[in-house]
């Protein structure tokens, strides 16, 4: 089992393993920090070095349980190496903005219209967002983004915790999305609290303040269905 350390700290960037198994596609170590993609989020990417060697790690991908870092290099360490870990940290922290940005845009749609998430997806400083409404148009896309905008100038405390699953899920709204991702397994729950906006499960990495996330434009806003409606943003670079 691979300690997830992201999990506890998104501002960690580098960190020392040892490989556990080694597959075709890549090596499974015992700790890492590099997220392994879920919820819209994708997984990261960076550097695994071994001795001398530097591997270039393409993603994670879970396998059967187990989290494989997809490596590139002449070779693969062997079981049983000492590596360090490095994240790709410039495309991590505006992840972790970008997702922070999903978050705060939820949680004012929620709160002010009281629309379900229906999907959602992000890159690095670029994301969309589909809730269930019925018609959405320019002047509420020009107004979604004052109110976004002023929820990160109101730099509120982003806090992580973890809950028994039954306790989790007697928190009203929890899950803002309109079918229950979680699967049944899941015995604890991480909460995103967005401190005075959002309370929500969320298993992605996050900045500690709203402030950290930076203006948010709406660049686009587009019907998927009758009762389906998509909004895109950009987080400033």
């Amino acid at each position: 089992m691979t300690d997830i350390l992201c999990y506890q700290d998104s501002y960690l960037q580098g960190f020392d393993a040892t490989v556990t198994a080694v597959t075709g596609k890549g090596v499974v170590l015992d700790r890492t920090a590099f997220y392994p993609g879920g919820g819209g989020q994708p997984a990261d990417s960076g550097t695994l070095t071994a001795g001398d060697t530097e591997y270039r790690v393409k993603r994670v991908a879970r396998d059967k349980g187990a989290y494989i870092h997809e490596i590139e290099g002449p070779d693969s360490p062997e079981v049983g190496s000492n590596i360090h870990g490095a994240v790709d940290w410039e495309r991590r922290y505006q992840l972790m903005r970008t997702h922070t940005a999903l978050h705060i845009l939820c949680g004012v749609v929620w709160r002010d219209y009281g629309a379900q998430v229906t999907g959602g997806n992000m890159t690095p400083l670029r994301a969309r967002m589909d809730f269930e409404l019925e018609s959405m148009s320019a002047d509420f896309a020009e107004r979604v983004e004052e109110l976004i905008n002023a929820e990160v100038a109101a730099s509120r405390d982003v806090h992580i915790s973890v809950l028994p699953r039954e306790e989790a899920f007697q928190i009203p709204d929890l899950i803002r999305t309109k079918i229950n991702l979680l699967p049944p397994q899941i015995t604890e729950v991480r909460i995103v609290d967005i401190e005075g906006l959002d309370l929500q499960a969320d298993g992605g990495t996050h900045v500690a303040n709203t402030s950290e996330v930076g203006r948010i434009r709406v660049t686009g806003h587009e019907s998927k269905g009758r009762i389906n409606k998509r909004l895109r943003i950009e987080v400033n670079s």
